[in-house]
């Protein structure tokens, strides 16, 4: 049985990291798995199991982490991650740090709207706010759709943050392009990049920018790759199961301590609404890979495996 001291360092394995003058555990909780079991957003979704999930959040801030992240877009037919979180963790611990994302939207029936515009960015941050109940956040990521100049949106969030709805600021799914515009308007503590083994390794640098530069570098879909949302397609590497072989480790551990060794400044925010793979997922934060495992794995990275 793990023991409470147990319980409340197991995240903390990986080490920390500061966003802003916020310190967390490098491993997190991706939200976007509560919601449905299957392919998140897919039409035909089935709602998670509300009880399930709940557990599944407690439970992950009983393991140490004080990193989740979240959208008001990340909602099925009865369920809301937002909804989810304020039940499962309000009071909310003091050192927890909620990061979610605005840009992208979602009518009520579940229909994407591509992005905001910057007056509508007021109106996603303010729902957020009454879904997690909260009077700021602490982290708002703009989340990009294409490659177009991002000041007017940006800019907008920099005047929440200025007026005290926004603590802190980040940018997903961007260029280091985007990178160096917002950091011109305010500063940025986290990017936020779909990246992993195999994935994205043109990305390598940008990485290495952001650790210089003192930023967060946040992958998503570290564990799924190209499965991306439909998650991780149950096929893989002859290079990653070796590794979890000597390692008594499962692929998807592998793959989150590679990504976690890639630099100090890269934090993991898996997702799942199972409690059993939360506890893989938290633990995956203790594995050391060698310096063979190393080479063995950034070769296949290199591939684009």
């Amino acid at each position: 049985m793990t023991s409470p001291s147990q319980m409340m360092t197991a995240a903390a394995a990986a080490g920390t990291w500061t966003l802003g003058d916020l310190e967390i555990n490098r491993i997190g909780f991706g939200a976007m798995r509560l919601t449905q079991r299957g392919e998140a957003f897919a039409d035909d979704a089935v709602p998670s199991d509300r009880g399930r999930a709940i557990r599944v959040l407690r439970r992950a801030v009983e393991l140490g982490v004080n990193h989740i992240d979240t959208a008001a877009f990340y909602f099925s037919p009865l369920r809301s991650a937002n909804e989810l979180i304020g039940r499962a963790l309000a009071p909310y611990p003091e050192d927890l740090v909620i990061t979610t994302k605005v840009g992208p939207g979602r009518d009520p029936s579940g229909a994407w709207i591509p992005h905001a515009t910057a007056r509508q960015l007021r109106g996603q941050v303010e729902e957020n706010l009454r879904q997690l109940g909260r009077d700021h956040l602490d982290v708002v990521n703009l989340r990009v759709v294409g490659s177009d100049s991002i000041a007017e949106r940006f800019g907008a969030l920099a005047e929440l943050r200025e007026a005290g709805l926004v603590r802190h600021l980040g940018i997903s799914n961007v260029t280091p392009a985007h990178l160096d515009e917002a950091r011109a308007i305010a500063p940025v503590v986290c990017v936020q990049n779909m990246y992993g083994i195999g994935v994205r390794p043109e990305h390598d640098a940008f990485l290495r920018t952001c650790g210089e530069l003192g930023v967060a570098f946040v992958p998503f879909y570290s564990i799924a790759g190209d499965g991306r949302q439909a998650g991780a397609s149950g096929a893989e590497q002859e290079e990653v199961l070796a590794v979890a072989r000597a390692h008594g480790a499962s692929p998807a551990q592998v793959r989150l301590a590679w990504t976690l060794q890639r630099g100090p400044h890269v934090l993991a925010i898996p997702g799942t609404g199972d409690p059993d793979h939360l506890e893989a997922n938290v633990a995956a934060g203790a594995v050391r890979l060698t310096a063979e495992d190393l080479a063995l794995l950034d070769a296949l990275h290199r591939r684009g495996a």
